[in-house]
């Protein structure tokens, strides 16, 4: 399920939860309703409302620095494969076939990053299968002194470094918010928008205010699921460190 659509269902029952208040407010009894019950009533929700400020600020923090990290990934792989075609270059001519292939790889992963597509196995796959022949290429290489042997290690050694970036990125997209956790969140907000329903009086700003409040709740849950979402949604990682190690490729 998109994230729009997840948002929009929040924002559905956490506002359907402050009419189904209002409706309350008319059908029960007026004793239920005195100032004594309010204030229970709003002892309880304050309580339920620290709860909720305190888990959806720590999504908040969570969700962006998973957002941060795989930002941060994507600039470290970009510099090592920069690094790797100097090393490359550096060995010699022989590489020119490495050194293309390294440059269509890198090309493919820009394309998927700018087409928004999700973690997905294949995509995985065709990558790691591009992965293994350029580093069957470097390790089919003839080194003829020590420098070319010293160059064909480290590059192997990078070759290792974004192979291992290259499944982490994978696992990290897979990873999002718990569902348990997001229903347990929802119902609590859900329970504070009936108890702000049953105690306002039925009118014009009133339901304005808490048709804001219901939209801006579901905004901050939509901000949670995209920044988890950070190549299929549309606040994404940008491509500009792929495109940037891209252009120095063959340099």
């Amino acid at each position: 399920m998109s994230t729009i659509a997840i948002s929009s269902i929040v924002f559905a029952v956490v506002f359907a939860g402050a009419l189904l208040g209002m409706f309350l407010r008319k059908v029960l009894p007026q004793n239920h309703l005195r100032d004594d019950s309010k204030s229970v009533v709003m002892i309880a929700m304050g309580l339920v409302a620290t709860m909720t400020a305190l888990v959806l600020g720590l999504l908040i923090s969570s969700a962006k620095s998973s957002f941060d990290a795989q930002s941060s990934e994507i600039m470290v792989t970009s510099s090592n494969i920069i690094l790797l075609d100097e090393i490359l270059a550096n060995y010699g001519p022989e590489t020119k076939e490495a050194r293309d292939l390294l440059r269509s790889a890198v090309a493919r992963v820009i394309d998927q990053m700018e087409l928004k597509q999700r973690a997905d196995p294949t995509h995985l796959a065709v990558s790691t299968r591009e992965m293994e022949s350029l580093r069957d290429k470097i390790q089919g290489l003839s080194p003829k002194d020590d420098r070319q042997r010293s160059f064909q290690a480290e590059a192997l050694s990078i070759l290792k470094e974004l192979r291992q970036a290259r499944w982490l990125i994978y696992e990290q997209r897979t990873s999002s918010i718990s569902m348990p956790m997001l229903i347990i969140l929802v119902s609590w907000l859900t329970a504070l928008f009936i108890s702000f329903g049953l105690y306002a009086p039925a009118n014009g700003t009133v339901v304005i205010s808490l048709l804001v409040s219901a939209l801006s709740v579901s905004c901050a849950i939509f901000l949670i699921l995209e920044l988890y979402s950070p190549y299929g949604g549309l606040i994404k990682i940008s491509s500009a460190p792929m495109r940037a190690a891209l252009k120095q490729l063959g340099n």
